[in-house]
């Protein structure tokens, strides 16, 4: 069990750490795009958020591959399953359970589905921050006379 969750922790850390890369490079991405002066400053929000978005989920799949990689190493499940696929149910939360790691790993799906919860979280509120941040540099934020946006 200890292993179990020294594994865990370790690719939930090299995940956290790869995230905190990404949300990095999403706020610089986010920032440049931000300052740009243009006369459609809707367009550029659409594009500053899915430019976001997309950056945001690709680490997602990358990390989604990492714990892929980590259970064939580790010969979670037994038979030529598709770990990717067993590794997206756990991550996402899904939890279909078609698939089930070996009786010596059977704490795995629910460390794996942790760490996924938390960096959907994260990636939430980069979003959030960046919407924010982004509607502030173009001038559509609320206004101080009224309570509603002016998107």
């Amino acid at each position: 069990m200890m292993l179990q969750f020294l594994a865990g922790t370790l690719i939930s850390v090299i995940n956290i750490g790869l995230h905190a890369l990404v949300t990095v490079v999403a706020v610089v991405i986010a920032r440049n795009a931000g300052w740009r002066v243009t006369s459609r400053p809707r367009l550029n929000l659409m594009g500053v958020m899915i430019a976001t978005a997309v950056v945001l989920m690709t680490a997602h799949m990358i990390e989604v591959l990492i714990w892929a990689v980590t259970y064939d190493l580790m010969d979670v499940v037994s038979d030529d399953k598709d770990l990717l696929y067993f590794a997206f149910v756990n991550y996402t939360t899904l939890g279909y359970g078609d698939i089930t790691p070996v009786l010596n790993w059977q704490l795995i799906g629910p460390l794996t589905a942790m760490n996924g919860v938390l960096l959907f979280g994260w990636s939430a509120a980069i979003l959030f921050e960046v919407l924010r941040k982004t509607l502030e540099r173009l001038g559509l934020t609320q206004t101080s006379d009224t309570n509603s946006p002016r998107i």
